[in-house]
């Protein structure tokens, strides 16, 4: 299905902001680095994508009002699995929400594969889209000031892996062992927008 952006509308002097569906982002960000391949950013968001470094941005807003862009499949994007222990403390709260048994918990997570929407909270921190809309997960009441890395967590319509320890309020699930972020590589993340994911249970 073909759908137009929701909004765009100047983010300061030489940036605009473009609001649009979920799924729509990474395709936004790519028609935009077309567009405007001397941007100095073009950053994705949860519902959004922000694009800095171009000029004449009231005639640029204009433009971007007409554009038309599919949801992204992710079809073709590189896949990556990540082996999973399911015994994260919130595994049973979670299934509980869904109003099931934590058995079926995992079954429901490990059955969609996930696209990185976009990263943030931390260096190479993922938001993989890909739960249906009635699987959302409320974040915990209380934040935990230590979360492991490679922690598998769920809130809202999102699942994140904590690449490294740090203070976190998602539902963990599980746990993986694979290397999220390392500096010894080209590429120090992991998981990058575009990227297909998928949890195995083990």
């Amino acid at each position: 299905m073909v759908i137009a952006p929701l909004a765009v509308e100047p983010y300061g002097a030489a940036a605009l902001v473009i609001w649009c569906a979920p799924d729509q982002t990474l395709g936004v960000a790519e028609r935009a680095r077309a567009r405007w391949p001397q941007a100095r950013e073009v950053v994705p968001g949860a519902d959004s994508v922000v694009v800095e470094g171009i000029a004449e941005v009231e005639q640029a807003v204009i433009e971007v009002a007409q554009w038309s862009v599919l949801a992204t499949s992710g079809e073709h994007d590189a896949l990556v699995e990540l082996p999973t222990i399911y015994d994260g403390p919130d595994l049973v709260e979670v299934a509980r929400h869904w109003g099931v048994g934590p058995d079926e918990a995992v079954l429901i997570h490990t059955a969609p594969t996930y696209r990185v929407a976009f990263c943030g909270f931390a260096p190479g921190f993922a938001y993989c889209t890909g739960l249906p809309a009635d699987r959302e997960v409320p974040r915990r009441a209380s934040p935990r000031p230590r979360v492991a890395a490679g922690s598998v967590a769920l809130a809202g319509a999102f699942t994140g892996i904590y690449p490294t320890p740090s203070p976190g309020g998602w539902q963990i699930v599980g746990r993986t062992t694979a290397p999220l972020w390392d500096l010894g590589r080209e590429e120090p993340a992991l998981l990058v927008p575009g990227t297909r994911v998928r949890f195995v249970a083990r």
